[in-house]
C-alpha cells in the first residue's frame, strides 16, 4: 500500500503545473522524475568530490614528475 503524503499547497500546485508541462499522466510520475533528477545530481556530486581528492592526493607527484621532464623539453631545443 502506498504512503500517503501532506503537500502544502504550493508544493501540490508546482506539482499539477509541471504535470501539464511535461505531459504526464498522473502527479506520482511528476514526482518520481524529479526524484530521478536528484538522484542523479547527488551521484554526480559525490563523483566530483572524489575526483578532487584524488586529484588532491596525486598533485605533489604530478608536480614533481613534470619538473623532472621540464629540463627535457624539446621546446627550448627548437632554436
Amino acid at each position: 500500500m502506498g504512503k500517503p503524503l501532506m503537500l502544502q499547497e504550493a508544493d501540490a500546485e508546482r506539482i499539477e503545473s509541471l504535470k501539464k508541462r511535461l505531459r504526464a499522466r498522473t502527479k506520482i510520475e511528476v514526482v518520481r522524475s524529479a526524484l530521478d533528477l536528484l538522484e542523479r545530481d547527488a551521484e554526480r556530486a559525490e563523483r566530483v568530490a572524489k575526483w578532487r581528492r584524488a586529484a588532491g592526493v596525486v598533485a605533489r607527484e604530478s608536480r614533481a614528475a613534470l619538473r623532472a621532464f621540464r629540463p627535457h623539453s624539446r621546446l627550448r631545443r627548437l632554436d
